[in-house]
């Protein structure tokens, strides 16, 4: 038989260890599913570049925002995916890990290994959407860059890290000059 004072001890404990911690999360619910992207209802407070989570564990991408939806590029296999299915919000914004630890592996589009090696271990991560530095804190182009072609060397001086376009008609041979220059950039030891 359970005492009084047994009962009042365990509520006392009960409530002091009680966590008043409310987790809130924004759910929406699927519209439509096609072609790998789905427009998604309900995810009012979305961010562009956001990741998001659908109840087959699946994630996504949200790169459209409309507003009476979100469309969202599925990152797994989008064939599980159905109209009526709920979708969460993380209130992460993409960014993949970075540093010496990746040289080497091979990842998916959400940074995760495939290749069998383990977790990537680095704490190091940059947004996949980032703007790009501005001209003046860009190392400025020191090293040329040779073709390989005797006739645009001379005409057209080219710096190794530079952007060049390459214009022309259709068969002209924009492709042949591309493939030869990166050819012609294997170090003769």
């Amino acid at each position: 038989m359970l005492k009084a004072e047994e009962i009042s001890k365990v509520i006392r404990q009960e409530i002091q260890n009680f966590d008043s911690k409310m987790e809130v999360s924004e759910i929406g619910t699927v519209l439509s599913v096609g072609d790998g992207v789905a427009r998604v209802y309900g995810l009012k407070q979305a961010q562009a570049g956001e990741i998001v989570e659908f109840e087959n564990g699946a994630k996504g991408l949200i790169l459209n925002l409309e507003e009476g939806s979100v469309g969202i590029a599925i990152m797994n296999d989008s064939t599980d995916i159905r109209e009526g299915f709920s979708v969460k919000r993380t209130y992460r914004i993409a960014d993949v890990a970075v540093g010496n630890e990746l040289l080497g592996r091979v990842l998916n589009g959400l940074g995760d290994p495939l290749d069998g090696k383990g977790p990537i271990s680095t704490s190091n991560t940059r947004k996949i959407e980032s703007k790009a530095p501005g001209l003046i804190a860009r190392e400025p182009v020191s090293e040329p860059l040779q073709t390989g072609l005797k006739a645009i060397d001379a005409m057209v001086p080219i710096g190794r890290g530079q952007r060049e376009l390459i214009i022309g008609d259709r068969q002209t041979g924009k492709t042949a000059i591309a493939i030869d220059t990166i050819i012609n950039q294997k170090i003769v030891v």
